[in-house]
């Protein structure tokens, strides 16, 4: 019952064209180049990427006057570091492309939902896993390395940069549940998706490594070279407004979220 179609989401004509053979009841943008570290090597490509796919859909959805619901995701990096739980209105202030890239995103839904009238919305979701995350995102480089040593590979040094930043990780098929509950609300309401709860990157590694019954201090290395200029030391939001007024909440904790990855 799935049917693929390719198309250039830099393209306006390409957008147009899909939208108007396949006229869908939702559009749920998830496109973008969304490695923060690649964002700092390649700022071009990836605030471009992510600028123009959400202004071609706007647009095309504009010109064509389309009348369904149309969900942008949105990110935390947004609001750069966080030292309260961030909700929608909380201060946005990113530093690095990616989050620049998705905060011209966030407004120019905005802008077309309160001027042009059409149905769109922003979800702004915190960290999201499972077990399909790249393997070039740090939870996968861990957990890759983990299982390494404990299959025998026990001279492996686990390089990682700085494991103290705090972040606020859910688990992505919740997450996308609440996509779809905020898509299809009475009220299109930009929103939050979070756990509301912050973790330092070192307690997910001692809690990998305690799976595979591993010190994880015996095989951890921290390499300053993996250190990001301008790293965000805390982000983590308040899940809330999204429970009060859409009855949404994650259910899953890092415990339950670490042992699914395996």
């Amino acid at each position: 019952d799935i049917e693929i179609k390719k198309c250039d989401i830099s393209n306006l004509l390409s957008i147009s064209k899909i939208i108007k053979e396949c006229n869908p009841d939702k559009i749920f943008n998830l496109a973008a180049q969304s490695s923060v570290g690649k964002s700092i090597l390649n700022p071009i490509d990836t605030v471009q990427g992510i600028v123009s796919g959400t202004l071609n859909i706007l647009e095309a959805s504009r010109k064509n006057n389309f009348s369904g619901r149309i969900f942008f995701a949105g990110s935390s990096e947004i609001f750069g570091n966080t030292e309260i739980g961030a909700d929608i209105k909380h201060i946005q202030n990113p530093i690095n492309p990616y989050g620049i890239g998705k905060q011209a995103s966030f407004n120019l839904v905005k802008f077309y939902r309160d001027i042009h009238n059409i149905k769109c919305v922003t979800g702004v979701l915190f960290n999201h896993e499972s077990p399909l995350r790249n393997k070039d995102f740090v939870t996968q480089k861990i957990i890759n390395g983990a299982r390494l040593i404990k299959n025998g590979n026990k001279n492996v040094k686990l390089k990682l940069g700085n494991i103290k930043a705090i972040r606020d990780w859910g688990w992505a098929p919740e997450y996308i549940d609440a996509i779809q509950i905020i898509t299809d609300a009475k009220k299109l309401n930009d929103h939050v998706i979070c756990t509301g709860q912050g973790h330092s990157l070192e307690v997910f590694i001692e809690k990998v490594f305690s799976f595979y019954n591993l010190n994880w201090e015996e095989h951890v290395e921290i390499d300053k070279s993996l250190f990001r200029p301008n790293e965000i030391k805390k982000s983590f939001g308040d899940p809330e407004p999204l429970f009060k007024e859409l009855n949404w909440k994650a259910s899953s904790n890092l415990d339950t979220i670490v042992k699914k990855l395996f």
